[in-house]
């Protein structure tokens, strides 16, 4: 039941991301998941040993979502800066 929740939380988390960072049009639901949980595990990364905060999007909580949030708008920033020096 675990992945089932983290593929939702997963995927609200990053279609947030793919809105906040102007990438909604071109990314699909299947594509909002995998940066949604990847970004959990970068925001975890982060905000672990910045913080001293954990969040899983396994278990849906308000904390799993926001750490995957901010984590999945990392990574899309991150995309965006290496398409932009590649678009150049």
């Amino acid at each position: 039941m675990g992945w089932i929740i983290a593929l939702i939380v997963g995927g609200i988390a990053g279609w947030l991301a793919s809105m906040v960072m102007g990438r909604n049009a071109s990314m699909g639901i299947v594509l909002n998941i995998v940066v949604g949980c990847i970004g959990s595990v970068i925001g975890n990364w982060l905000s672990g040993p910045l913080f001293g905060i954990r969040g899983s999007v396994q278990e849906f909580s308000l904390t799993g979502l926001i750490i995957a949030f901010v984590g999945a708008v990392v990574l899309l920033g991150i995309f965006n800066l290496v398409q932009r020096n590649r678009v150049h």
